[in-house]
């Protein structure tokens, strides 16, 4: 090798980080959201630097049988999981679609985001919040709110039984982008119910979370997935280091990991956001062991991959 071509030390470490990552947060196309890759395109760079699995979200549709046709047909070494989201396509806060989703192998059942009344109060409200998420290519019919909890902050008949169903599979629930006063209640209930894989992603954004409210939630068993697009440079991107280390902080290493949430156009992809993450978190001097928790082993074990 030409010694100018030789990788430095420091990308020989993030090259060696990237080896057994998980992004549990890829919003790779088609899609009614304009993506920049497809998801043969970020199974086969997911593939090329290393990584060890990958999650495919959709805002409006179940991923359970795209995963399984690139697991079965392009035979590379990566694992593609799939998941389901309840937006109104499937019915909103529907048991019977999260029953068919589990039954054909879905890992991760988000509760409402793009139709959660919280989103849709911020969408109204908030210029920065609507020019930020990403706009539909095509005009849809007008959301139904969902929420969590009835008038009187009591969860749902119809969630407690899609909680029984995800504890009945062993699998994993966000509370989507529901309002933190709807997930106390929530989390509680899925606990209650034997759900143990329990998680939150972005707890600082459109959910309104403090860094108290991580902290609380964490020693109700709830796991933080942080949005890397929200950290390093995109269309996203919305809080400095400081935060970052504050909210890592607040859940400590061992409940924190990391999903790109990128896909969009105009954005680094998945690979290239979790190369930017592991270079941010060398740089704020978390040590290889740590990092290697959050952007690999704390989601396999979370998900309880091999």
């Amino acid at each position: 090798m030409n010694v100018a071509n030789k990788p430095s030390e420091r990308e020989t470490i993030v090259a060696d980080l990237m080896k057994g990552t998980v992004d549990l947060h890829v919003h790779s196309g088609p899609s009614l959201m304009p993506r920049k890759v497809d998801h043969i395109e970020v199974v086969r760079q997911a593939a090329d630097a290393g990584m060890k699995a990958i999650l495919l979200k959709d805002h409006y549709y179940p991923t359970m049988p795209i995963a399984h046709l690139l697991n079965k047909h392009l035979d590379l070494p990566v694992e593609t999981l799939g998941a389901i989201v309840l937006n109104n396509p499937v019915g909103g806060l529907n048991p019977s679609a999260v029953d068919y989703a589990l039954k054909q192998g879905a890992r991760i059942v988000w509760m409402a985001t793009a139709h959660a009344r919280n989103h849709i109060d911020h969408d109204k409200k908030d210029a920065d919040f609507k020019n930020k998420f990403p706009v539909n290519s095509k005009k849809t019919v007008q959301p139904i709110p969902a929420s969590l909890v009835d008038g009187k902050g009591v969860v749902t008949d119809d969630v407690k039984l899609i909680l029984d169903l995800i504890a009945q599979a062993d699998a994993a629930v966000s509370g989507g982008h529901h309002h933190i006063d709807e997930l106390y209640p929530f989390y509680e209930e899925a606990k209650k119910r034997g759900v143990t894989r329990l998680f939150l992603n972005h707890p600082t954004y459109v959910n309104e979370g403090s860094f108290q409210d991580i902290s609380r939630l964490v020693s109700m068993g709830v796991k933080m997935e942080h949005s890397i697009c929200m950290f390093v440079p995109s269309t996203f991107y919305l809080f400095d280091k400081e935060h970052l280390k504050a909210a890592i902080a607040a859940a400590g290493v061992d409940n924190t990991f990391f999903g790109s949430d990128l896909g969009q156009n105009n954005n680094p992809t998945p690979v290239e956001g979790f190369r930017l993450m592991i270079e941010l978190l060398l740089d704020l001097d978390y040590s290889v062991d740590d990092i290697r928790k959050m952007v690999s082993t704390n989601a396999s074990d979370f998900v309880g991959l091999q």
